[in-house]
């Protein structure tokens, strides 16, 4: 009974059994699922896990709960593992589906519930069409590329100070003062720190830990990564200095694998230096090729170290479907800084 009052409290599980109430005239059960805490990470990350007795039928439902949705590849990649881990059908719900998505579901024959909207169970003959919404507009804002990569600076430093000058990062990272006044505002206006000046000297502080930082900014940041070519590696000796990336930097971080061809990340001014360097890039991956990624900031966010920095990689990867690079990215959180 504790139990049920804990889920009745849930507010996607009363959305979810109000509008199976409203729609079938029924009045299913949602629990929390045991078999959740044994989930990979990146299913955890992506959803919360609830069962539900419909009609006699155990199914689970997959709540959304990234404040910014994925691609829908990746969430019919992620339902299906779901749905194979617990050996039970899976149900994707949400709170609004454009008009290609719910056609691309149904393609798929991916079950998905939009509460008070759509209802498509394909297992049972379902497929209730209401109207659709249009997705709510975010009430949070991605940071920009700069600020991202400012923010990532600062958790990365060690030892964690809750205090901290912004121009001094930004001085490391080689941006202006309007970029400076940006990242500031950007930082604020997200609930990230407060701003504090002491004579012409600002500082930003925080009561939160860097692990908690990192979990409040993570969903308002992106891929670092704006392009991928395939060029033929950079000659010793010759600028720019690259670091490892994306699949190559993971496997230094964990047992994956090493990449049939090496990935190097490199910034917006490395590319123009590197296309000064006569830099060859290839229409397809060659003997030898290396694949790179322009990314949006510096990939050198730490110092004296062959690859990218692991909250940069993670964000880079994250996206990624391959169970493999998840578990990956799991052994990858023991090299955070905190």
């Amino acid at each position: 009974m504790m139990l049920d009052a804990a889920t009745a409290e849930h507010p996607a599980g009363i959305a979810v059994r109000a509008y199976l109430h409203e729609a079938l005239g029924l009045a299913p059960k949602v629990r929390a699922w045991p078999g959740a805490d044994k989930l990979p990470y990146f299913l955890l990350d992506a959803f919360d896990v609830r069962e539900l007795m419909l009609l006699d039928w155990l199914v689970l439902l997959a709540i959304e709960k990234r404040t910014t949705k994925p691609g829908l590849a990746n969430v019919c990649g992620q339902v299906a593992k779901l749905r194979e881990l617990a050996g039970v059908p899976v149900v994707y719900v949400t709170n609004a589906l454009a008009s290609y998505e719910r056609k691309r579901l149904i393609e798929q024959k991916v079950p998905f519930l939009v509460p008070g909207n759509q209802l498509y169970l394909p297992e049972l003959g379902i497929d209730l069409r209401e109207y659709f919404r249009k997705p709510p507009v975010a009430q949070e804002t991605a940071l920009s590329p700069a600020t991202q990569a400012i923010l990532i600076a600062v958790l990365l430093r060690q030892p964690w100070h809750a205090d901290w000058q912004p121009a001094d990062v930004v001085a490391d990272l080689g941006y202006t003062a309007m970029t400076l006044s940006r990242a500031v505002k950007e930082i604020t206006s997200a609930g990230i720190a407060t701003l504090r000046t002491e004579g012409r000297t600002r500082w930003l502080h925080t009561e939160r830990t860097a692990a908690e930082i990192w979990d409040r900014a993570k969903p308002l940041m992106r891929s670092p990564v704006k392009r991928r070519f395939w060029a033929k590696p950079i000659p010793k000796g010759k600028p720019p200095l690259v670091r490892l990336a994306g699949l190559s930097s993971l496997a230094r971080y964990s047992m994956l694998a090493e990449p049939q061809w090496p990935i190097y990340a490199i910034s917006p001014a490395q590319w123009k230096t590197a296309m000064k360097a006569d830099l060859e890039v290839l229409p397809e991956p060659l003997p030898s090729a290396w694949e790179l990624e322009l990314w949006h900031y510096s990939p050198a966010l730490v110092t004296s170290s062959e690859t990218v920095d692991p909250l940069s990689l993670t964000l880079s990867l994250q996206a990624n479907p391959d169970e493999r690079v998840q578990l990956a990215l799991d052994e990858l959180k023991g090299r955070f800084p905190w």
